[in-house]
């Protein structure tokens, strides 16, 4: 029996991606009523919490946190080459960077497409036991929409429903202008309600 060697696809995202999301801002419904990130768009909804992780020498915003369902997930929108995807590359780093801090990291298939189930350690201030994450990412046209899963829904299926649900319903904004594939799309504070 030979096996056959297949190349990994170009672009790793859900069959139904266009449909289901994570959305381009060309599939988004222009009717809704998101909250602008500038990279990307967030549906509010009931017991949702946003944070913005902002790089403190460069006062730049680096990721869009999100809580819910007692569960956490962070987000970031890199740009990325129009006919090749980011994350079977970037899992591949993932991969390395989780073993080189002593932790545990399996890939599997997970609703997303591919994804790592990783025990990191957890920050000293935190103690020294291993916290479960899972990390997933879609490419999109032009873009790749990574995430970080914790607390409930890197373990209970239930809250790992709804985050997945919460991470399909976000908008990436490419924008038009040229970028350096695995740039982050850039990420602004959202406009306080009546100043838009």
């Amino acid at each position: 029996m030979t096996e056959e060697i297949t190349q990994p696809p170009s672009k790793s995202a859900p069959a139904n991606r266009s449909t289901d999301g994570p959305f381009d801002e060309s599939e988004a419904n222009p009717i809704r009523p998101y909250i602008d990130l500038g990279g990307i768009k967030i549906l509010p909804r009931e017991g949702l919490n946003l944070r913005l992780e902002v790089e403190e020498q460069t006062k730049r915003i680096v990721a869009v946190g999100l809580d819910y369902a007692d569960s956490s997930l962070q987000v970031q929108p890199f740009a990325a080459p129009r006919t090749l995807g980011l994350w079977h590359e970037t899992r591949a780093q993932l991969v390395d960077q989780v073993r080189q801090q002593g932790g545990r990291v399996e890939e599997r298939e997970g609703p997303l497409g591919k994804e790592l189930l990783a025990e990191v350690p957890s920050p000293a201030s935190e103690g020294s036991e291993l916290r479960l994450a899972r990390f997933v990412g879609v490419d999109g046209p032009r873009w790749f929409l990574r995430g970080v899963i914790g607390g409930s829904a890197a373990s209970d299926p239930d809250a790992a429903a709804k985050i997945e649900d919460l991470f399909r319903s976000i908008v990436v904004v490419r924008g038009g202008a040229p970028m350096p594939p695995r740039d982050l799309i850039p990420l602004k504070m959202p406009a306080t309600p009546g100043s838009a």
